[in-house]
């Protein structure tokens, strides 16, 4: 007679769905941002192109940090709907959860993206 996994109380599930909705959130609002930040850019070269500036800025940084903030979305989202699947598959067969890294990992890269932006602003004012 095979044996049977412990009943899991709701809120279990609950708590992990809440979870999985959190990092949606956090996915989709770096995508928005990303966004912003990638046409950050543009609003710069037509505020350059309406003072007559001859020499508008590329904004080809922005453009690749929102381009990064919106795949580092896309990967938030798609990794948390993995981990959910997993905990929810744990939680089923009655094993522990364990713990993540997704949160430490997304928080190293938030930080490092913080980073360059702050030293590429400090040089972008040095540079004017």
């Amino acid at each position: 007679m095979p044996q049977q996994p412990p009943e899991v109380d709701p809120r279990t599930y609950l708590a992990a769905e809440r979870t999985l909705l959190a990092w949606v959130r956090t996915g989709l609002a770096m995508m928005g941002f990303g966004f912003v930040v990638a046409r950050f850019g543009l609003f710069l070269r037509q505020l350059a192109a309406l003072r007559n500036h001859a020499e508008a800025p590329q904004g080809r940084f922005s453009l690749w940090v929102g381009v990064g903030l919106v795949t580092l979305g896309v990967a938030t989202t798609i990794l948390a709907a993995v981990r959910h699947q997993k905990v929810v598959g744990r939680l089923e067969r009655g094993e522990p959860i364990g713990g993540s890294r997704l949160g430490l990992i997304f928080a190293a890269i938030m930080a490092g993206m913080g980073f360059v932006m702050a030293v590429y602003l400090l040089l972008a004012q040095h540079a004017e």
